[in-house]
């Protein structure tokens, strides 16, 4: 016997008191969703993507067509309090991420939400506590620890294929694009990113950093704006004593000329380093001189296997693969390093 919890739209099975599958709704379905993310909720065993929602009527409804989306609304709280949407996925601008996830909670649906998670550290906190006090699940978009190149580094690591790790160093430089000007770039605009390109990348490599390495134990950084191209920071510089009193420095730069471009995690251990782009899809492991090229195929959706984690995560069959806990500890550095808070 099947009951059906209206209010909130969630199959339940009666012996069991748990969603069987997640009927999904993605708010937002900007570029994100069209390979990274919004495919996978279909390919994923018990998930399906049955609503979205885009405040461009035009582009909603193309979008709906191309990937097959029965339900469109235009607007977010109707997608949200919508019978046939289990969990919500939102992948807006960061400066709404927090009010549409705090309504879906209240409304007792599990919220997917893109990084990061909100504008700044004490927005994210709040959804942190709502989900709680709610008892209403929150996981995050942390999903590059769940690709099969970062799995593999964390392999490496817990095989000592490196020795004891020594240091840790991140460089990113990247070149600052032709539309940065463009005043529909809001990814440059700290009153809807939160900062600028360092808060749209920096939030996958600092995550990682705590996925191999544990928890930061002090932190401090600096921020520029050395080209005044936009408002928001162009130059991070920050250091972090992580577990282990292993120190790391990071360094990003997204000012430089073309083909200038960096993008190189590098672990150093007693016997070797691995080093690897954390936008790319090789790894270089150095063992006593000898250097190992470990090539990675590029999955046709990025998120899909963090994704599988998250629909196990929500019926109640698995871990949460990024919580809301782990993702405040990268918005307190990024906010440390942007704003000295």
């Amino acid at each position: 016997m099947m009951l059906v919890r209206k209010q909130i739209g969630i199959i339940l099975d009666s012996k069991t008191k748990t969603m069987q599958k997640i009927r999904w709704g993605i708010i937002g379905c900007g570029n994100v969703t069209e390979m990274k993310s919004g495919p996978a909720f279909n390919k994923v065993p018990n998930s399906e993507l049955v609503a979205i929602m885009r405040r461009d009527e035009i582009k909603l409804r193309d979008y709906a067509l191309r990937h097959q989306v029965p339900l469109t609304f235009t607007n977010g709280s109707e997608l949200i309090h919508c019978d046939q949407v289990d969990a919500v996925y939102i992948a807006t601008p960061p400066n709404v991420r927090e009010s549409y996830a705090l309504e879906a909670m209240k409304a007792g649906k599990p919220v997917y939400l893109e990084k990061p998670m909100a504008l700044n550290v004490a927005a994210c906190q709040r959804l942190k506590n709502t989900s709680e006090q709610l008892g209403v699940k929150l996981s995050v978009a942390h999903y590059r620890r769940n690709l099969p190149l970062f799995r593999e580094v964390k392999n490496l690591l817990n095989q000592n294929s490196i020795g004891q790790v020594r240091s840790v160093n991140i460089t990113m430089l990247k070149y600052a694009g032709d539309n940065t000007m463009d005043p529909n770039n809001w990814r440059v605009n700290p009153t809807i990113a939160g900062g600028g390109y360092f808060y749209d990348l920096a939030p996958h490599q600092i995550d990682l950093l705590f996925y191999f390495f544990g928890k930061a134990l002090s932190y401090n950084g600096k921020a520029f704006n050395k080209a005044g191209l936009y408002k928001a920071e162009d130059m991070v510089e920050g250091e972090i004593l992580l577990d282990g009193t292993i120190p790391f420095k990071g360094i990003w730069n997204f000012c430089v000329d073309k083909g200038l471009e960096k993008d190189e995690f590098e672990i150093i251990g007693t016997t070797g380093t691995i080093r690897f782009p954390v936008f790319g899809l090789e790894i270089l492991l150095e063992q006593n001189g000898i250097v190992q090229k470990i090539p990675f195929v590029a999955p046709m959706h990025n998120q899909q296997n963090h994704i599988e984690k998250v629909v196990q995560y929500f019926l109640g069959k698995g871990e949460n693969p990024c919580s809301a806990s782990d993702a405040i500890m990268s918005m307190e550095v990024m906010e440390a390093f942007v704003y000295g808070n």
